[in-house]
């Protein structure tokens, strides 16, 4: 039984500056909801309710959004809207949720190292601070019961077109079901040509303790950080390792495009103001036109 789930945060959010100076990339709104809130909501719906969080400098804004608001509290009880108080109680009582900062950006590989301690001698999920899945059957969950059958570390991926492999990680090896597949090969960003599948690591992992290991031999190595994918290479090396497709469509919230499409397709399933908005996109379509 997976029990515990890391989301790393601590990234600095480059890509969205100036927006992110101030704030983290995590806390930016996908309508009216920060994206770590929707990740958060995919450990428990996939009945984890013990979460570390790692952030860093200038994160403290996440700490705050799970923590309580007496003030507001207060004036939402005072002028009796329910609907508000009701949420901003739901959000503090979400989860156990506990902290550690990784001190200086060192690599995805190094924030899942600070959270040794905290996850002990057990496996863990790994849920990506910056991407949203949206699915019938939380992707963590889908993890948790491959990897209940397979007793592994499991990586979740997805099919991408092949003309697009050189964006994401990807993996290879052979296949052992529909879903699942014996991981042998992890590709950085690989050509088409080079790619040994179209199969895109997709931000949620489950882990076990030995990755602790791997990652303290790992060297640095793209952009002088500890990477997990080289982790994940000497992981393979000393026991086994298996890719899961993943049902559900994923939004990397990392990107500002992907951040518009994102904030689109959530719209679009917004009853309040769904038919308004859509009717409104016609419009600027047609005047784009």
């Amino acid at each position: 039984m997976i029990k515990k789930a890391v989301i790393p945060a601590a990234g600095l959010g480059t890509r969205f500056l100036p927006a992110t100076k101030a704030q983290p990339k995590e806390m930016l709104p996908i309508i009216d909801t920060p994206t770590i809130q929707y990740v958060v909501q995919e450990a428990v719906d996939s009945g984890i309710e013990d979460i570390l969080i790692i952030s860093g400098k200038g994160k403290r804004t996440i700490e705050d959004h799970f923590d309580r608001n007496f003030e507001l509290e207060s004036r939402l009880a005072k002028k009796e809207d329910e609907r508000f108080y009701n949420e901003v109680m739901r959000i503090a009582d979400m989860a156990n949720i506990h902290y550690i900062r990784q001190k200086e950006v060192n690599g995805l590989g190094d924030a899942i190292y600070h959270a040794r301690q905290h996850v002990g001698n057990e496996p863990f999920a790994v849920l990506l601070g910056d991407t949203i899945v949206n699915s019938i059957i939380p992707v963590t969950q889908q993890l948790i019961d491959s990897y209940e059958q397979y007793r592994c570390s499991i990586i979740a991926v997805e099919e991408v077109p092949h003309d697009k492999v050189s964006r994401y990680g990807i993996a290879g090896g052979q296949s052992v079901s529909e879903k699942i597949m014996e991981v042998q090969n992890l590709v950085e960003k690989p050509s088409p040509n080079e790619a040994p599948s179209n199969l895109a690591i997709a931000g949620r992992y489950i882990l076990t303790p030995e990755i602790f290991r791997a990652i303290e031999n790992t060297p640095k190595g793209k952009g002088n950080e500890v990477q997990l994918t080289d982790a994940l290479h000497l992981l393979m090396k000393r026991e086994r390792l298996v890719s899961n497709t993943i049902e559900g469509k994923r939004y990397d919230i990392g990107n500002k495009l992907d951040f518009l499409k994102t904030t689109v397709e959530f719209a679009l399933r917004r009853k309040e103001f769904a038919t308004d908005f859509r009717e409104y996109l016609k419009e600027v379509l047609k005047e784009s036109k």
